[in-house]
């Protein structure tokens, strides 16, 4: 398993104790041991047919393969309605000026009328695979990283559905707020070295629009909603994209951002049967978006670039040899802040916020297809990506594109 600065362990099985070593970590394009470098990995999986099996789901005998991933595609996909400042300024006490100074959004996205999350994260995942050239029933696993899923259960199975993909791939939510791409990107990485997956779908997609106070000025300002989707492919180790990551939670500061469950108060006392008088409980809901700003700020500007000079050291290489920034758009003084602590040029920083304000699990996703899509991002380019947010969660990772 990998923990959090992007080392790997082998797994607690006796019979393979000899054979694997302790710990692993991903270094350049492959896994690096303390005592050396090393491409084993073991894995059992039940996504791939061996040969004469009557069945895709008849399951493997764990073995040592050498195993890399990359990525081949990309994708978004944004709700049709705009809603600029100037518009906002007609329901809240605020105007575009005091919004763009403080922020650098000027507009952002909102799901309206028959949209829905689903559907904007199928139609970016569509995208990732027609510029991967993979169909979709090729696809073997599809990571939904969002909070805000059209069903409480889980939006992955239904997004699969919306692709039509006939094997029934494994889907499922990861849900870590803003840091849920990024970590979407690590557990891709997983699921192809350690369990024999070939193609993952990692989707990022929110609709903060939902939990969002729009009397709010200090937070309905900051959301819009849309869907960012890669395609991870397995390859030569030669060709790995992920060079070193490192991720990190703190549940002690999710006082400052959260939107946490508002369930109903139930009367104490009983009733002459020994009931309670408020049984069975009335339907409950989520608070919307609660922040304190400038707490989540300083946590930004602190934990961010740790966490990407952690990864940069797990990768190996130096932070001169970043082609671009890619943190989540959350605000640009965030990213200015880390660019300056990293001595990153501001040229070298991908920014759309002023289009889309803060997507959450979608900024980075979609901020990388604009990227590819416009030749800015090239092939070989290395990417410093970042993710923080909500929980409290923060994590980073070294890829490389194409």
């Amino acid at each position: 398993m990998a923990n959090a600065s992007g080392f790997f362990t082998a797994p607690s099985v006796p019979s393979l104790r000899r054979k694997v070593q302790p710990s692993l970590a991903i270094f350049g394009s492959g896994f690096r041991s303390p005592e050396g470098f090393s491409r084993r990995v073991v894995f059992c999986s039940s996504v791939e047919k061996q040969a004469g099996a009557s069945s895709s789901t008849e399951s493997r005998a764990p073995r040592l393969v050498s195993k890399g991933c990359k990525l081949v595609g990309c994708g978004s996909a944004v709700p049709s309605l705009k809603i600029s400042n100037d518009e906002l300024s007609k329901i809240v006490d605020t105007n575009d000026e005091w919004i763009s100074v403080r922020t650098g959004i000027r507009n952002r996205r909102v799901i309206s009328g028959k949209e829905s999350l689903t559907l904007l994260a199928a139609e970016a995942a569509k995208k990732a695979l027609e510029m991967a050239q993979v169909d979709a029933d090729d696809v073997d696993l599809i990571l939904m990283c969002t909070s805000t899923p059209d069903d409480l259960f889980g939006g992955a199975p239904q997004v699969q559905k919306a692709l039509g993909c006939k094997k029934n791939p494994l889907s499922y939510d990861i849900t870590a707020a803003c840091s849920g791409f990024v970590l979407g990107l690590v557990s891709a990485a997983c699921h192809i070295r350690g369990g024999g997956f070939k193609n993952v779908l990692v989707i990022g997609a929110d609709a903060l629009s939902r939990f969002v106070d729009w009397s709010d000025r200090g937070t309905c300002i900051l959301f819009g909603d849309a869907a960012g989707a890669v395609l991870v492919q397995a390859s030569d180790i030669d060709e790995d994209f992920l060079l070193g990551f490192d991720v990190h939670s703190d549940g002690d500061g999710s006082r400052h951002l959260n939107a946490t469950f508002k369930g109903n108060e139930i009367d104490s006392e009983l009733g002459s049967n020994g009931s309670v008088l408020d049984f069975p409980p009335r339907q409950s809901s989520y608070s919307c978006v609660q922040m304190n700003g400038k707490e989540v700020f300083r946590f930004a500007c602190r934990c961010v670039p740790q966490s990407i000079e952690n990864s940069l050291a797990n990768a190996g290489i130096p932070a001169s040899s970043i082609d671009w920034l890619l943190l989540h758009q959350a605000n640009q003084r965030i990213l200015d802040a880390v660019s300056s602590r990293l001595d990153i040029p501001s040229e070298q920083v991908i920014s759309n916020l002023a289009n889309y304000g803060n997507t959450s699990a979608a900024s980075i996703p979609l901020a990388l297809d604009e990227s590819v899509r416009s030749g800015k991002v090239k092939p070989g380019h290395t990417i410093a990506a970042a993710g923080f947010g909500a929980g409290l969660t923060w994590g980073s990772a070294i890829l490389r594109w194409g």
